[in-house]
């Protein structure tokens, strides 16, 4: 299948923004909390998902959580800590750059961290989600996939492209060659993660804008009908009859207008 044009993916990117717009209205409305997990291989195109859903909302109500690799403070807390603190309150939207995941994937393929922390990790995932779900919060979790050929050719782009080089790290090029161990290391540990209460959710990423559309779709219908009326707003005439000039005293610099 043909890569999808960028014409007509913005297209069908609109409605949906649109749709995005209504469901966050819906859930500061009611006093929801609203947790979306974004998963996968690298340069699968989790960040592109991610910004496609948070350019549109409202920052005050939409937090995008992308951790650093902890600190040595917090690897002697316990594993989910760190994770915790970043939930939603009530009405607002948390948007997992990666997770609590990380150590069934990066840290279990790259040995990162023990047999026996990734056991314990391992028994404890689906409880700590089960206690997120029995408290109210909105819990959705999706693995983009993408087939070796097509994450190779886009390591390649990070690479010549000076304004994606900083996606690209010593550890992804590493993991470059455990293709394989990552496969086995996701089918672990879905085996014990993918349940009735938090379930998987896999978008095939082999084309970006797809994978978009899909999977922002497919959030979408999860949720129960979320139109919220927006509340009415006019803007009353000016009382002044010339509009103003924003002319700035001397003290202030003058950007040079180059353009």
């Amino acid at each position: 299948m043909a890569q999808m044009k960028k014409k007509d993916y913005l297209e069908l990117l609109q409605p949906l923004q649109v749709h995005l717009c209504e469901m966050q209205r819906w859930v500061q409305g009611t006093g929801q909390r609203l947790v979306v997990v974004f998963e996968g291989r690298d340069t699968a195109g989790k960040g592109g998902a991610i910004s496609a859903i948070a350019q549109v909302l409202n920052p005050r109500g939409c937090r995008v959580v992308a951790l650093p690799k902890p600190s040595e403070r917090e690897r002697s807390q316990w594993y989910f800590q760190r994770y915790v603190e970043h939930l939603p309150a009530a009405g607002e939207i948390v948007l997992f750059d990666r997770s609590w995941y990380n150590r069934g994937g990066v840290e279990r393929v790259m040995g990162f961290c023990s047999d026996a922390e990734y056991q314990r990790w391992l028994g404890q995932a689906p409880v700590f989600e089960r206690m997120l779900v029995d408290d109210g919060i909105l819990l959705f979790k999706y693995w983009f996939a993408v087939d070796q050929a097509e994450q190779e050719k886009r390591f390649a782009e990070r690479i010549a492209d000076p304004l994606k080089r900083w996606k690209i790290s010593p550890i992804d090029i590493a993991a470059r060659d455990r293709y394989d161990d990552y496969s086995s290391a996701r089918d672990a540990f879905f085996k014990v993660t993918h349940t009735r209460h938090a379930p998987w959710f896999v978008v095939d990423a082999n084309d970006q804008k797809r994978a978009r559309l899909n999977m922002i779709e497919h959030l979408l219908e999860q949720l129960p009908e979320q139109r919220v009326a927006p509340e009415p707003l006019q803007l009353p005439p000016l009382k002044r009859k010339r509009l103003g000039k924003d002319r700035v005293g001397t003290r202030a610099s003058m950007v040079r207008a180059k353009y």
